[in-house]
């Protein structure tokens, strides 16, 4: 009894991190892959990984254009930060 008491506690956890909204939303795994592993894996700024973000999520979460408004604020950010670097 004490294992079938594990496997249906196993069982109920696994279903639980399936459709885990904190650590796996869907709207951020389309596409077969984490929208912050693809962050990590590009070696992206705060800055560029908001705006991917927001990209990645446009019309999965909330509003679309207000997402893509979102991501171009971030983006004419780190753009402006180049520019001035570069202009220093």
């Amino acid at each position: 009894i004490e294992r079938e008491a594990e496997a249906l506690i196993e069982e109920a956890w696994d279903r639980d991190m399936a459709r885990d909204t904190v650590n796996s939303p869907a709207h951020y795994t389309t596409g077969g892959i984490e929208t912050i592993d693809f962050i990590d894996a590009k070696g992206l700024s705060y800055g560029l990984g908001n705006a991917v973000k927001y990209i990645t999520r446009a019309g999965k979460k909330d509003d679309e254009v207000e997402d893509l408004k979102k991501a171009r604020w971030y983006l004419e950010r780190a753009i402006a930060v180049r520019e001035n670097a570069t202009a220093a």
